[in-house]
């Protein structure tokens, strides 16, 4: 197996379309292992697929939307009341994602954890490493109000980068292009909508592998008809 994995814990949208758990996709890099987003229903996919959730380093948020950050406070309560985590955990992401414990789990945020816990906020001005792994971002065209951004990581040898969700723009195509693995959001095959991309969109970005994924019932209805990898919850892509 190649020595970089991208596994669906989640791969759904908002809505549970095709009956899949929202956005959480799980990375193994030499010596890290990381989600990207990590929805309300990831830590349940977690353990559906026989993962430990302690063995996870960090947490990379792309945007203060429920369906990709709603699972933080469940993973920090089970990580101190459950699964009795003694490994350090750190949370990267957008302005504010301080605040998700105490706005989506009021009270709990007067628990302390017992393992080391850091928060690192992320900007287009401001880089984050983790390990190897260097994350950059920049800002993404979806509503305002969640602080959302793309992510690119970069491994020394490897790169790998996550639209999040939001349109496409010019600043998105040259940020990922030629990123060993690039996961694109792809909405709609057709119709336009605002704050997401639909499948006309994926042709203009560039990658070595393009995985789509956040699709509705519509895009489902079409993933046969398109060369991309469409990912599935349980998904594993190497890189």
């Amino acid at each position: 197996m190649s020595a970089f994995t991208a596994r669906f814990i989640g791969s759904g949208d908002a809505f549970g379309s095709g009956g899949r758990l929202q956005t959480c996709i799980l990375v193994d890099a030499p010596g890290v292992r990381f989600a990207i987003d990590f929805g309300a229903t990831s830590l349940a996919g977690l353990h559906k697929q026989g993962i430990d959730p302690n063995t996870i380093d960090a947490i990379l948020l792309t945007h203060l939307h429920g369906d990709h950050c709603a699972g933080v406070p469940f993973l920090l309560l089970d990580a101190m009341l459950g699964a009795k985590r003694a490994s350090p955990l750190t949370i990267i992401g957008p302005r504010d994602i301080q605040q998700l414990q105490a706005t989506l789990f009021p009270g709990s945020s007067a628990m302390q954890p017992s393992f080391d816990l850091a928060y690192t906020e992320i900007s287009p001005d401001t880089a984050a490493t983790l390990s190897d792994p260097t994350i950059t971002a920049i800002d993404a065209r979806h509503t305002s109000q969640t602080n959302p951004l793309a992510l690119r990581i970069d491994f020394g040898g490897k790169t790998m980068a996550f639209t999040g969700d939001g349109e496409l723009t010019q600043k998105l195509i040259d940020f990922v292009a030629g990123v060993d693995l690039l996961v694109a959001e792809c909405y709609f095959y057709s119709k336009s909508v605002k704050w997401h991309m639909n499948y006309p969109d994926i042709s203009k970005l560039s990658a070595g592998n393009i995985v789509l994924t956040h699709m509705s019932e519509d895009m489902l209805a079409h993933v046969d008809d398109v060369p991309e990898t469409c990912a599935f919850d349980g998904c594993v892509i190497e890189f």
